[in-house]
């Protein structure tokens, strides 16, 4: 797998406009090392150099199959240098177009009413379901199930991910391998070429760096062309790995049965028509166990609860957040969320926020002013969960 050493983030993802000559100070102050570096040599190290000027010093990175990318912070009113804190965002299942419908403008009309939410955390995640492919075979070809599904976007889609301030997406789940490993191959090449990180894949860390801070992400899921979830002994390997190589750890699990009854996060292993969907509590402790600092959850198409497990925050889902006919709207299944939270350098939680979510048709999210999203999660965490975090009417999530 391709490491590689990333480029200082587009001005336009700034949080907050600057004028030119205030940006061409700000380049020169940080050396204008503005070169992406590619190496295709395995095991070698690599070194990200940061000049004496700026605010971040020199990190070096030594991989194996991870991808290690050092991106420049959104800039706060604060500097790196008296704040070391990180502010992560993650939001649900994310098609950019399938069989069922491609959204405007190249998908941007998903994002457009949560542009401006979507590019204020340092690092933004979503969880990318379907390929970004042309051609090929799909993996329900030939079969009569109505329980599979394959989802295809057009590659020129992966714009929209950037436009809107998604920094990384996670590939670990049930949808990006649904047009083989050709659909697999197109759709990481459509990311990169747009800029935008992913994880997922065997083996594979991702690693990016904002306001001083370094954050590995790697994302799980029960299937083989993914980091495999269903091993937890060699999840808690990758996991340490990772620990060893950034400040944070963040893990995106792909976990749990599907459904509007699947709101609870049960004890034990969960199926779905028949398919191991993982042991999701075991899973999502075992990593926390090994260094992970954030657990973010995907799978059931539905909200469910938020635990506190040593200190650390999990997830288990935020449902569906963004596609074009394809997911399901009745009932709870158009109830969405998106989660932000700052942790400092060493993965305390110092403060989060929720905020409520409805998909309108075709599903396209939207704030919900009856916040019924965020009613769901505290019943659900206070029902399911012996220890969780404070999270007031208001969507602000407390350490206490």
């Amino acid at each position: 797998m391709e490491e590689v050493v990333g480029i200082p983030r587009e001005v336009q993802l700034f949080s907050k406009p600057l004028t030119a000559a205030v940006i061409c100070l700000a380049l020169l102050a940080g050396g204008c090392a503005g070169a992406q570096q590619t190496t295709n040599l395995p095991q070698a190290a690599i070194t990200s150099q940061v000049s004496a000027g700026s605010a971040e010093t020199a990190a070096t990175v030594t991989t194996t199959s991870e991808t290690a990318t050092t991106t420049q912070p959104r800039l706060s009113s604060t500097t790196s240098t008296t704040l070391a804190t990180i502010e992560i965002g993650w939001a649900g299942d994310t098609t950019l177009g399938s069989s069922y419908g491609d959204p405007p403008q190249q998908g941007r009309a998903l994002f457009s009413q949560l542009r401006s939410l979507l590019s204020q955390p340092d690092v933004m995640i979503v969880n990318l379901e379907g390929t970004l492919s042309v051609g090929g075979t799909s993996k329900t070809s030939g079969q009569a199930s109505s329980n599979s599904y394959s989802f295809q976007a057009p590659p020129a889609n992966a714009a929209a991910l950037k436009w809107a301030g998604i920094d990384l997406v996670n590939l670990a789940n049930n949808h990006s391998h649904d047009y083989l490993a050709s659909g697999l191959d197109q759709t990481e090449r459509a990311l990169t070429t747009e800029g935008v990180k992913y994880t997922g894949l065997p083996g594979q860390i991702t690693i990016l760096r904002a306001n001083g801070v370094s954050v590995a992400v790697l994302g799980f899921a029960p299937y083989s062309w993914t980091a495999n979830l269903a091993d937890i002994p060699q999840a808690q390997k990758l996991v340490e790995r990772a620990a060893s190589k950034a400040d944070l750890v963040v893990v995106i699990m792909h976990a749990g049965a599907e459904g509007s009854d699947q709101t609870h996060t049960p004890q034990g292993a969960e199926y779905d028509y028949g398919e191991f969907r993982g042991q999701t509590r075991s899973f999502a402790h075992a990593v926390v166990d090994a260094g992970a600092d954030l657990v973010l959850g995907s799978g059931p198409h539905v909200l469910r609860g938020i635990e506190r497990y040593k200190g650390r925050l999990i997830a288990y889902s935020l449902g569906d957040f963004a596609g074009w006919g394809n997911f399901g709207l009745a009932g709870n299944l158009d109830l969405s969320g998106l989660l932000t939270v700052r942790l400092d350098k060493r993965g305390n939680l110092l403060s989060g926020h929720w905020y409520s979510l409805r998909l309108d048709a075709p599903g396209v999210p939207k704030i919900d002013a009856g916040k019924a999203s965020l009613h769901l999660v505290q019943q659900l965490s206070q029902e399911d969960f012996s220890d969780t975090f404070g999270l007031s009417s208001q969507g602000v999530i407390s350490a206490k």
